[in-house]
């Protein structure tokens, strides 16, 4: 029995219901056998009025199969590219069929998914949230392989296709039948066969409506072709634009361009072959292994609990206290209230904690003058924050989140205050970026209800939690943490405890080996220019300023109070810079009037003249390649070292935490990653270079000698 039900009516339309041998309908070898015999089936079929194609899983077709995507090497291209053309023709095959076809779209439809509904000639969706409509294949590393830059580009233009393809924008059905992509909707999921079999009946005795648009006589792509003279001003702008974004490190979105543009100055056919070669150019990319390792496998890994105790039933925070009212614990307070939790958010006064009620309000009225949201759904929000000075409002909290500053001494203290309100089994979560659970834990009367929960900056769109596990921190602190993340609509990572925990370890070597390179004598502008064209979003220098060094200069001073004098290797060079500018000059950094950089009314920046005449040297030379593999090895060895010691507790966690948590580049899949694909032993070779040319910071961990020694042994 084949996985598409087959299935015909007395009025002659034939739905083909698809129901795969996996959890999701999937683009693979059962699918292309499953179709082939289905249009086989339809092409025969006498008497056939029309065809509806519907799916038996909670997912309409999932897309591609990224296992096998995955597996591809450069030998198997061809084999590759035979499979595209076969799956190709079978949706031609579909499209050319002398009757009206339609989806009824019941779930997502993403890339592969949605390309068999392009070939479809009438689109109807559920109106849920649940279902995604679009062409994510840029975010791992590939393009659309099915026909989908094709149709798509025909069906909108280039200018109204070129965000779904280089963005892989993911739209709710609302927004697709807005913009073109769907033709209708419904409300409930059991009205979609219905719906779509009323439009078929409607429909059947009208050749027209059989016909693709692209198919018909005539036809124009919307906005003209590559030729016309609106979209060839636009190409050169949206190339350098798209250079811009991607420097050139994501090969992905630049072969979208080129086929999407090809596609409008060539026939259907051609344009089909060329896609298909587009994407065997790319999925044998170290970019896309990486990507698709990452973006897809591990971040459902993570978002599925991974990390998370299986035996703790499922915890669902009803109120959460904030302490500490600002930038991020009114954050905290906004994400925690948007997603239906009471909150108290609780400061010095209850003055102070309305102000940090007031950021809320802010971004809410953003979002009622967007259109985003009601004037009532705001106000109902709001109403979920309670600000207060008042310790004692935080009675029976089931979550507290301390928020203030990095100060050993004012956590305990405000542990040991507040704490005695919490529900019986609340949990206490410190958001900290550096200081250890376990001795945060000392000021809690039940440390295994302590844990670390690490938000980022700004917390209304930073997508990460990194969560920390003290010496003594239980399973169920751990998953009413976790839980919470969840519910807030973050992705929680975990971790084991130590000082600054993975993300801030990590990505302190970064702003640490920047700050040696201009001791060393380079010029700060070619430093910051290198750590972007690494793929970090900023360079060291300038993010360093944004964190702020007086900030850097304080973490410092506490940590030797705790006894750690120096946290991560020598840092001696970087802490002796940051104390010139910060003591001798008075350069804090962005939001103390300036750092490394000086910044003008209008929001523009230059290099602070100062720092040229104090660590410039014209006559220092060091290659491009040394200063880019010293920006991006630093983090790496870091991370590696984090996982060799169990401060990670998994790959999938690091390399989530270390793209959504410092930014690591895209292009990477992150940090340890980029080393499965660099592999082991270059990997190590380059270490070996660079510690020899520029200290032992750079020596390889055991971990990856021991994995080098592996890759060599498989290879032989």
């Amino acid at each position: 029995m084949s996985v598409f039900q087959y299935e015909k009516d007395a009025d002659g339309i034939v739905t083909v219901t698809m129901d795969m041998t996996g959890p999701v309908n999937a683009m693979n070898a059962e699918y292309r056998d499953a179709m082939g015999e289905t249009m086989d089936r339809l092409e025969q079929e006498e008497g056939l009025a029309g065809v509806i194609f519907a799916s038996a899983k909670k997912v309409f077709f999932a897309g591609g199969d990224l296992h096998s995507l995955l597996a591809v090497t450069p030998d198997d291209v061809g084999e590759f590219m035979q499979g595209l053309e076969i799956v190709k023709s079978q949706l031609r095959r579909l499209e050319t069929l002398p009757v009206p076809v339609a989806a009824a779209i019941n779930g997502a439809a993403l890339g592969g998914g949605f390309e068999i509904c392009l070939a479809c000639n009438y689109r109807v969706a559920w109106n849920d949230r649940s279902v995604e409509l679009g062409l994510p294949e840029v975010t791992l590393g590939l393009l659309p392989g099915g026909g989908g830059v094709v149709r798509l580009t025909r069906l909108l233009g280039l200018e109204k296709a070129l965000p779904y393809l280089l963005e892989g924008k993911r739209v709710a059905p609302a927004v697709a039948l807005d913009d073109g992509l769907i033709h209708a909707l419904v409300r409930e999921p059991g009205d979609l066969l219905a719906a779509a079999r009323e439009w078929v009946l409607a429909n059947r005795d009208k050749p027209e409506s059989a016909v693709q648009p692209w198919d018909a006589k005539g036809y124009r792509i919307p906005g003209g072709d590559a030729n016309s003279p609106k979209v060839a001003q636009m190409l050169p702008v949206a190339t350098a634009m798209l250079r811009k974004k991607t420097r050139g490190l994501l090969p992905a979105p630049h072969r979208i361009l080129d086929v999407a543009v090809q596609s409008t100055r060539l026939d259907l056919e051609t344009a089909l072959r060329v896609e298909s070669r587009g994407l065997a150019s790319l999925v044998t990319t170290s970019v896309a292994k990486n990507q698709i390792s990452t973006f897809f496998f591990a971040l459902n890994k993570v978002n599925g609990g991974a990390s998370r105790p299986q035996d703790v039933p499922p915890q669902t925070t009803k109120k959460v206290g904030v302490l500490g009212a600002g930038m991020m614990g009114q954050g905290i307070a906004y994400v925690s209230a948007m997603a239906g939790i009471e909150v108290v958010l609780k400061d010095v006064s209850r003055e102070a904690a309305e102000k940090g009620k007031d950021y809320s309000r802010r971004l809410l009225d953003k979002r009622v003058d967007r259109g985003r949201m009601t004037p009532e759904k705001r106000e109902q929000v709001l109403a979920l924050i309670t600000p207060t000075g008042e310790p004692k409002d935080l009675e029976g909290c089931d979550l507290v989140v301390e928020a203030v500053f990095e100060n050993l001494s004012l956590k305990h203290e405000i542990t040991r205050e507040c704490e005695p309100y919490l529900a019986e089994d609340g949990v206490w979560g410190s958001n900290t970026s550096t200081l250890p659970i376990t001795r945060l834990a000392e000021g809690s009367r039940r440390p295994e209800h302590f844990i670390g929960i690490h938000f980022f900056s700004p917390v209304d769109r930073m997508p990460l939690v990194e969560i920390i596990m003290g010496e003594k921190t239980s399973d169920v602190a751990l998953a009413r943490a976790f839980d919470y993340a969840r519910q807030i609509r973050k992705t929680p990572i975990v971790v084991n405890d130590s000082l600054g925990f993975f993300t801030s370890r990590t990505f302190g070597t970064y702003l640490d080996e920047g700050v040696r390179l201009l001791y060393e004598g380079l010029h700060p502008s070619l430093i910051d220019n290198l750590g972007k064209a690494v793929g970090m979003p900023v360079g060291p220098l300038a993010v360093y300023d944004e964190v702020s060094l007086e900030l850097s200069r304080k973490a410092q001073a506490t940590w030797r109070d705790m006894g750690v004098e120096d946290a991560w290797g020598d840092g001696s060079i970087a802490r002796g810079v940051v104390a010139t500018l910060v003591e001798e000059h008075g350069r804090g950094g962005r939001h103390h009037g300036g750092g490394f950089y000086e910044y003008a009314e209008d929001g523009s920046k230059h290099i602070w003249p100062g720092l040229l005449d104090l660590y410039y040297r014209s006559d220092v030379c060091m290659p491009e390649q040394d200063i880019k593999d010293r920006l991006l090895f630093r983090q790496v060895i870091e991370a590696l070292k984090c996982l060799e010691s169990g401060v990670l507790r998994s790959e999938e966690d690091g390399n989530i935490g270390s793209i959504m948590g410092i930014g690591a580049p895209v292009w990477t899949g992150g940090l340890l990653q980029f080393v499965s694909t660099y592999g082991y032993g270059r990997f190590v070779s380059r270490c070996r270079e660079l510690a020899a040319a520029y200290g032992e910071r750079f020596a390889p961990p055991a971990i990856a000698v021991e994995r080098a020694g592996e890759e060599s042994a498989r290879a032989a």
